[in-house]
């Protein structure tokens, strides 16, 4: 990061340094112009005209040049000799960009002119246009002093911006950041210890806004995570009551049997209520146990025919050898479907359960289940229809959550939480249709493949 931070620095500084330097070069020349025009001024005003030789030896030093050349309606010269008619190169002050500064430094600095330059220096109002002839050496000179100047400057004050914006950034963003990956990181951990909650900085920034939402997030996950455990350990609980309930239930049903051959008239009467208790205690633990496995199996999908499926659904519907319910079975026998057989079985066998339980409560005049099938281009819809009396509006609210949508005493509710699980593991999708009085689920399913 320090690294980073002074290598950002460094190329700001090369950014100002090297404009710096073509300005130097060029303020250096712009002042020898002007000690050129002070030098012809005083030509000028010399009497006839004229200047002792040595006169003008000290104004070309002073100005630094080999001869000045003053433009006007005419031409003069002031030299110690005639200036040569072919210089290394000319440096017109006139015109001089940016670029074309930042291009003569550094021919100056690194290619060097082998003989003198001539300098055109900026028109003045009320002045005539000033020449000077050089030599580019002293100036070249002067820039490599100022270059190392400049430059040793320009180090100290990098190092010292570098080392700010480090520690300014490390307290502002990089100690604050690694300060929420060693939470993030020690609340993996242990993600239900509330006292590895993040306490937030009170920080007006983004920092101080990440800090807060992560401290939302790590309660709420950490309050999750504890309620789920509870859950589970219930639900562990609740299996193991269920499964030794469901071993002593099965052997009290097996006791009841028998006391129906009893030809005590109040054994008569008491014992097929006691027996049909029993076998809604027992389907009460086997649903319980069956909703309270951690997972379904990935479903073994594979194409087959949906008639002799549906066929046994009347079968699997636990209705007695005395239940008028009647079955009716829809299907073309062509029709296929892509699931899981056994999977869809259960789920089509929850639904039908249901309905012959509803209708035996409360028997109409003939109570009938109807399973019907078609397809539609790649789908395969599925309806499980019954005359009975229909879902009150409570059931409907939460249809197919667990524990909440019986209607019957001693329902659960987990036969549609388990059908509807078992469809959507299936890639399907169950819905009740909106009827009058009849109860109609429909149920869309992938169609196998058209040989």
């Amino acid at each position: 990061m320090f690294l980073l931070t002074v290598a950002l620095v460094g190329l700001c500084e090369i950014l100002i340094y090297v404009p710096t330097v073509a300005n130097y070069r060029v303020m250096w020349l712009s002042d020898r112009i002007a000690a050129a025009y002070v030098a012809a001024l005083v030509v000028d005003a010399s009497p006839g005209q004229t200047a002792p030789n040595d006169f003008i030896d000290r104004l070309l030093t002073g100005v630094g040049a080999s001869a000045v050349i003053v433009s006007g309606e005419t031409r003069k010269v002031i030299a110690r000799e005639t200036p040569p008619d072919t210089v290394s190169h000319v440096v017109d002050l006139q015109s001089n960009g940016w670029t074309h500064s930042i291009a003569g430094a550094w021919s100056t600095l690194f290619q060097p002119a082998q003989g003198p330059i001539r300098v055109i220096g900026k028109r003045r109002d009320g002045f005539a246009p000033v020449e000077i002839i050089l030599d580019e050496t002293p100036l070249r000179r002067a820039m490599v002093k100022f270059c190392l100047r400049l430059l040793g400057t320009s180090m100290i004050v990098a190092a010292v911006v570098a080392g700010l914006v480090f520690l300014v950034l490390q307290r502002v963003i990089v100690r604050p950041v690694r300060l929420l990956v060693s939470n993030i990181t020690a609340f993996a951990g242990d993600p239900e210890a509330t006292n590895r909650v993040i306490v937030p900085s009170g920080r007006n920034d983004e920092v101080g806004d990440a800090e807060v939402a992560l401290a939302q997030m790590e309660m709420a996950l950490a309050e999750e995570l504890r309620a789920k455990r509870h859950l589970a350990d219930l639900g562990l609980s609740v299996s193991k009551i269920n499964h030794e309930m469901r071993n002593l239930l099965t052997t009290a049903q097996l006791l009841g049997d028998r006391l129906e051959g009893v030809t005590d008239p109040v054994v008569q009467r008491v014992a097929p209520r006691l027996v049909a208790t029993l076998g809604r205690a027992i389907r009460f633990c086997e649903e319980t146990l069956a909703y309270g496995r951690a997972t379904e199996r990935h479903p073994q999908k594979r194409t087959f025919l949906l008639a002799p499926l549906l066929a046994d659904q009347a079968d699997m519907s636990g209705r007695g050898p005395n239940c008028p319910v009647v079955f009716r079975e829809i299907c073309a026998p062509d029709i296929t479907v892509h699931a899981d057989p056994e999977q869809l079985s259960r789920a089509l066998a929850n639904l039908v359960r249901n309905a012959v339980e509803a209708m035996q409560a409360e028997p109409s005049s003939t109570p009938l289940v109807t399973l019907e099938a078609g397809r539609t281009g790649d789908r395969v819809t599925i309806l499980v229809t019954d005359n009975g009396p229909g879902l009150p509006a409570r059931a409907r609210e939460h249809l197919f959550a667990p524990f909440k949508g019986s209607t019957r005493p001693g329902g659960t509710g987990l036969g549609l939480s388990i059908a509807a699980e078992l469809i959507a593991l299936n890639g399907g999708i169950i819905s009740l249709d909106h009827t009058q009085s009849s109860v109609q689920f429909r149920i869309t399913l992938p169609a196998g493949k058209r040989s």
